[in-house]
């Protein structure tokens, strides 16, 4: 055990630290853009984002001082502020948008995070212009921190106060969640809201470290919390994954592992690889930058492998329930049959009836649309794919051949063609073997019979799986609006309940109302801000949506409907003042005409049309709250 006594821990400890440092800057800023990508929507992640970028910038900081002259140091440490000071209004917003996802608003929260975002303005100013609040850096226990001034102290209770609030609000937002999921995705959310305050408080600008405790228990301390921190990040952005989110859950998880794994994991393993080999001289006789290419690409072939590997014990953890079905639509994807793959397919069949019969042409026609269709050919044709007359496809396909057509067992002779009628399970004819001919009738042998019924029989199958494939991607297609709806309206379900059904006049009153409608309106012929937008969960969209197929067609009109009541009576005019408010809503979001284009006709200036564009859109709102009521007083009377 001696050897112990040997080792230089301080170093050692600050190594690992380095690495896990590193790790939590890869892992704050992958999580950051993996948010920002999928779940920018919501208030949630959005206030998470915040929090991330506070913890960015903490961490960054700790990289960058590592090893910098004091003076450096100095100047980094008070830039470091930028997330320190943040951090208490960030963790109000989050949890306030906490609060928020479980119908629970307040004005009174929203104004203390206006107020909390103007003292952490002037938190941060009075940390990088004065020694009020911090001053005078020094190195201690192999670390480099500031000393407190005078207006820390009154920080530290504000800093305490804001994460004190915000962990109420998220333990009464998990009381206030009415389903097991939810409740259990808010629990994990509680046992690591602490995470970003844990990494970016600085501690020892408090008391320091112990001039008798040894500064490797300093860096020790400092490795178990960076292992802390990161894993609590993960299951917080986990968590906040969801929030927002208009897939599946199951979707959501194997997007988030597999984005955790092949980005974060694989990234701080690179940085271990590379802070290694940079220690490790003349290791097998190479220099450390000939270390640090192989093992870089290495470990990442590794990690790569490991993934690959791994992939059906990770499937397993993230769909114990549904592992069945889960496995049936992965090999559907992967049986699926697309148009490149169904001619690839029929080439190869083409090639082979070609090879067999000793011919150099073979096609594969069907009719699509009531058109005769060339599918796939097989050497080159007389003409052009049209040469084919559409009465003599027709006629095969119908089971009426046309007089001209002479037939020889299963052959019909067609010019300098022998066609095949193709059929499907149902013995419908779909398609037709068209075969240069060798001879003026059929003259194959027993063996050429025999391999060119196998490749009839292929092209058969081929065809008749693009038929079902055709006819499920129409029936799909006719039920994503519906699917859609369905999983928007699961997301604003997951944490409200059933008060998100029954208590839809709150949205009415809720303040972002008119955004919400605004959104809408710029998206009006499509895009994720109409087909994900609160207003769908209307019961005006939702009486409208049998009339029009799926509530996305039915938002449509129903803002269309809304604008109409704006229209006054009488001939229309593009001067009169009473025709303004209309003239902008038509031409901007129903007609697309751009603003320089409405500017001109309307004989105004540009920023003149925005600002009557916003009192336009409130208009819309205004009148959309009318006809919601309206309606709900409707089925109320019902």
């Amino acid at each position: 055990m001696s050897w112990l006594l040997t080792v230089d821990w301080v170093g050692q400890l600050s190594l690992i630290n380095a690495v896990l440092t590193s790790a939590i800057v890869i892992l704050s800023f992958a999580l950051l853009i993996y948010i920002l990508l999928y779940n920018f929507r919501s208030d949630v992640a959005r206030a998470f984002c915040a929090m991330l970028a506070c913890v960015l910038i903490v961490y960054f900081t700790d990289l960058i001082i590592a090893g910098a002259q004091p003076d450096v140091a100095t100047h980094w440490l008070r830039f470091q502020w930028l997330g320190i000071a943040f951090t208490p209004a960030a963790y109000l917003q989050f949890s306030d948008a906490l609060l928020g996802t479980t119908n629970d608003r307040s004005k009174t929260r929203s104004r203390a995070i206006h107020v909390a975002y103007a003292l952490s303005a002037a938190t941060l100013a009075l940390a990088v212009t004065t020694d009020l609040l911090v001053y005078d850096g020094f190195r201690e226990a192999g670390t480099f921190h500031l000393k407190t001034g005078p207006y820390f102290w009154p920080f530290l209770i504000y800093f305490a106060l804001a994460v004190g609030w915000g962990s109420l609000n998220v333990y009464r937002a998990r009381r206030r969640c009415l389903t097991s999921t939810s409740r259990r995705r808010m629990t994990y959310l509680s046992l690591s809201f602490l995470a970003p305050a844990a990494g970016v408080f600085p501690y020892l600008l408090i008391a320091g470290w112990p001039n008798e405790f040894p500064g490797a228990g300093l860096w020790a301390l400092l490795v178990v919390g960076n292992l802390a921190v990161g894993l609590m990040l993960s299951i917080l952005a986990y968590t906040v994954a969801f929030f927002g989110a208009l897939t599946p859950d199951r979707v959501v998880k194997h997007r988030f592992v597999r984005y955790l794994l092949r980005g974060p994991i694989q990234a701080t393993v690179v940085v271990a690889v590379v802070v290694l080999a940079a220690r490790s001289d003349n290791f097998l006789g190479l220099p450390p930058l000939r270390l640090t290419l192989f093992g870089v690409v290495i470990s990442i072939l590794l990690v790569q492998l490991g993934i690959e590997l791994a992939k059906p014990l990770i499937d397993r953890l993230l769909y114990r329930r549904d592992k069945t079905e889960i496995a049936w639509i992965q090999d559907l994807s992967n049986r699926l049959l697309t148009t490149t793959d169904l001619h690839q397919f029929l080439e190869n069949v083409l090639t082979a009836v070609c090879d067999l019969l000793r011919v150099p042409t073979a096609f594969v026609a069907v009719i699509e649309g009531n058109q005769p269709h060339l599918e796939a050919v097989c050497g080159s044709l007389e003409s052009d794919p049209g040469f084919l007359p559409r009465g003599t496809l027709r006629g095969i396909v119908a089971g009426n051949p046309p007089r001209h057509l002479q037939q020889h067992d299963y052959f019909f002779v067609w010019e300098n063609y022998w066609l095949v009628p193709l059929c499907s399970g149902t013995d419908d004819v779909i398609g037709v073997l068209g075969i240069a001919a060798r001879t003026p009738f059929p003259d194959l042998s027993e063996d050429e019979e025999e391999g060119l019924h196998k490749l009839v029989s292929q092209a058969e199958v081929a065809l008749e799986d693009q038929r079902i494939q055709q006819s499920l991607f129409a029936a799909l297609e006719h039920m994503m609006p519906q699917i859609e709806d369905i999983q928007h309206r699961r997301s604003y379900l997951r944490y409200e309940g059933d008060a998100a059904l029954r208590d839809l006049t709150n949205m009415l009153d809720a303040p972002d109302f008119s955004r919400w409608v605004r959104d809408a309106l710029s998206h009006y012929w499509g895009g994720p801000k109409l087909t994900s937008s609160p207003l769908l969960n209307l019961r005006l969209v939702e009486q409208a949506s049998a009339e029009h197929g799926s509530t996305v067609n039915a938002l449509r009109a129903v803002l269309q409907g809304a604008i109409e009541r704006l229209r006054p009576t009488g001939n229309r005019s593009m001067t009169a003042a009473e025709w303004l408010l209309y003239n902008i809503l038509d031409m901007k979001f129903i007609r697309g005409y751009k603003v320089r284009d409405i500017a001109i006709r309307l004989a105004m200036s540009e920023s003149d049309l925005y600002r009557k564009q916003r009192l336009a859109i409130e208009e819309v709102a205004r009148v959309l709250a009318e006809m919601e009521r309206q309606e709900q007083q409707n089925g109320a009377d019902v």
